[in-house]
């Protein structure tokens, strides 16, 4: 009787400003036959700001076809027209 888990990147969306949302499953298995399946969810950023500073997006740590794809939707216009949304958007004061 052998249980496994296996981790895959099961669907990868682009959304209206370049944002990028990763599904990861997680599959648990015995002896081939699923028993479990859950889901994990994220979204990265064309841009990252950092105090006034904008920089790319560390996507080094991504599954391959993730990185494919941003690297693919994350022109420079992109790039300028998410950081352009994200400026006009009022501050939070805190």
């Amino acid at each position: 009787m052998a249980i496994t888990k296996e981790t895959v990147v099961d669907k990868i969306e682009i959304l209206e400003m370049g944002q990028v949302q990763v599904r990861t499953a997680t599959v648990i298995k015995e002896d081939g036959t699923e028993l479990n399946r859950s889901f994990y969810r994220h979204v990265l950023e064309p841009s990252i700001k950092t105090g006034d500073t904008w920089g790319d997006t560390d996507i080094s740590g991504e599954d391959a076809k993730v990185q494919a794809i941003c690297n693919a939707t994350w022109t420079d216009a992109v790039k300028t027209a998410y950081q352009t949304m994200i400026d006009a958007q009022p501050q939070l004061e805190g």
